[in-house]
Parts: structure tokens; C-alpha cells; sequence
């Protein structure tokens, strides 16, 4: 396995704090159904050891690991989903900042007179609008 460039205690504390909530959350899964950490390592493809480092939030486990616990717990879950693009709000927001018609001046301040700054105000309005339906939106 290569060596990771960040040592996982030099994470960010918000990092470490949803690896460990995923944690408890497969320990929860694991228990509710009445099997054993070596049940569930067979599953995974994984030691039993791995299966309980996996357990206590160990972010050095491989993420294909935690992915895959989180599958057997909930096959039709779409982990993908979390960051499509269309729930990337940071560079949504940022799209609409490119695009949003500059400040003008007193001198040049008007009625928007280019196809340019037309379209340019329909693309913004569309990403805000955008913005706006994604999940976890303020409204």
C-alpha cells in the first residue's frame, strides 16, 4: 500500500469527527443485524482486524473499505451523490460570481445593451436558480 503524503492526525477535526460518527454508525448497522466483526470482514474482504479498526473510525483504512460497509448497509445509497456537481454549492456560488454582470460605473451605469451581458445575466439567473433547489439551500 503507498505511503500517504498526510499523517491522519494532522486531519482536519471536522474530517476526523465524520469518520468516527461513520464508525459508530457501522457499528450500530453491524449490531442491529446480530453479526459478528468477522462476519461482516468476510463480507468486506478484509481481516477482522481491519473489520474492528474500521469500527473505531481508523482513517487509515482504506475509503474503499468504508464504502463498501456502507453498501452492505444500505445497497441503494448512492455515496456519488454526496458530491455531484449539482450539490457543489462552493463552485456553483462561484460560477455565478464569473458571471454575474460587473458593477458599472456612474458613467456607464444603464439598461444592459450586449447580447453578452444578456446571456451572461440569463446564466446567472439560471446557476442561481440552481443554487436555490439544492439540497441543504438557505431559503
Amino acid at each position: 500500500m503507498p505511503k500517504q503524503n498526510i499523517n491522519p492526525s494532522d486531519y482536519p477535526q471536522a474530517v476526523l469527527q465524520q469518520i468516527d460518527l461513520l464508525a459508530q454508525n457501522i457499528v450500530v448497522a453491524r449490531k442491529r443485524r446480530k453479526e459478528t466483526q468477522a462476519q461482516w470482514a468476510k463480507r468486506l474482504g478484509v481481516s477482522q482486524p481491519t473489520m474492528a479498526r474500521i469500527e473505531k473510525g481508523d482513517p487509515s483504512v482504506a475509503m474503499a473499505s468504508y464504502v463498501m460497509c456502507v453498501w452492505l448497509i444500505n445497497p441503494g445509497a448512492s455515496l456519488a451523490d454526496l458530491i455531484a456537481p449539482q450539490h457543489d454549492a462552493t463552485a456553483l456560488e462561484r460560477e455565478v460570481a464569473k458571471v454575474m454582470p460587473r458593477a458599472r460605473t456612474q458613467k456607464t451605469a444603464g439598461p444592459l445593451r450586449s447580447n453578452t451581458d444578456v446571456s451572461s445575466a440569463r446564466t446567472a439567473a439560471g446557476l442561481a436558480a440552481l443554487l436555490a433547489k439544492a439540497p441543504g439551500a438557505s431559503q
